[in-house]
C-alpha cells in the first residue's frame, strides 16, 4: 500500500523531526495531512507552516504514544542531569 492511502486530509498524525540547525537534535512534531499545492493528487504533511510531501521518507504515527515510544527506541531517554528543556 502506498503511504498516500493510508491516510487521509485532515488527519491530525505525528512525526519524529531532526532540527535543521542542528542535527543531533530532534522531537515528535504533530503534522496535518494535507492535499499536496504543488501535486495534485497527491498528500503532504503541514508543518511549521511548510509543505512537505507524504513519502516513505517519513516515520508517520497515528498517536503521539506511537511516535514518543518510536522516539525512545531511536534516541533513549534524555540524560536527567544534562536535560534542559
Amino acid at each position: 500500500m502506498h503511504i498516500n492511502e493510508s491516510y487521509q486530509p485532515g488527519e491530525v498524525v505525528y512525526i519524529i523531526i531532526r532540527n535543521p540547525h542542528a542535527q543531533d537534535v530532534a522531537h515528535v512534531q504533530q503534522a496535518a495531512v494535507v492535499k499536496n499545492p504543488d501535486q495534485n493528487g497527491e498528500l503532504a504533511l503541514f508543518i511549521h507552516e511548510t509543505y512537505f510531501p507524504l513519502t516513505e521518507e517519513f516515520a508517520v504515527y497515528k498517536s503521539a504514544e506511537e511516535a514518543e515510544e518510536a522516539y525512545q527506541i531511536a534516541f533513549g531517554l534524555p540524560e536527567t542531569e544534562d536535560y534542559y528543556g
